[in-house]
C-alpha cells in the first residue's frame, strides 16, 4: 500500500491552480476528461488533484487550525521554502485572517521544523523538514 494522491476541493480553479503550482512548484500533468473540472499536479512520485466543487469545502474559518484536516509537503530545504514564501508575501507577522499568514515552528514536539499556511479555499497545508 502506498499513497497515490491527495484530492483537494476548490471553488475556483483559477485561484487554486496557481497557488499549488507557484507556491509549491508542482507541475500540471495530463488529466482525463472528467465531467467535473479540475487539474492534476505532479508532486514527486505522488499527485495532488484539484477538483472543482461550486459549493467549496465546509471550511469557513479564515485562520490556520493545525488540528483540522491537512496534508504535508516535505522538503530537504526548510529555510529555502520559508524564504520563497516570504518572497511571495507570506509572513508569520500578518494578521491571522490574512490569506498570506503562515505559522512557522523551527522546533517543537514533532522533532522537526514545520510551517502551516492556507490555500485559497482555507485548506490547511503543512510543509515540514522531517527526516
Amino acid at each position: 500500500m502506498a499513497l497515490h494522491h491527495v484530492s483537494i476541493i476548490t471553488k475556483d480553479l483559477a485561484k487554486s491552480l496557481p497557488f499549488y503550482r507557484d507556491v509549491f512548484g508542482l507541475t500540471e500533468i495530463k488529466r482525463p476528461d472528467f465531467p467535473v473540472a479540475g487539474a492534476w499536479l505532479a508532486c514527486g512520485r505522488l499527485q495532488v488533484h484539484l477538483v472543482v466543487h461550486p459549493d467549496g469545502t465546509f471550511r469557513r474559518k479564515a485562520v490556520i487550525d493545525r488540528n483540522d484536516w491537512h496534508f504535508a509537503f516535505n522538503t530537504e530545504d526548510f529555510d529555502g521554502i520559508v524564504s520563497k514564501l516570504k518572497s511571495l508575501g507570506f509572513s508569520s507577522d500578518l494578521a491571522e485572517a490574512d490569506p498570506k499568514h503562515m505559522l512557522v515552528f523551527r522546533s517543537g514536539l514533532a522533532g522537526f521544523p514545520q510551517l502551516y499556511l492556507r490555500d485559497p479555499d482555507f485548506n490547511v497545508v503543512e510543509i515540514n523538514g522531517a527526516p
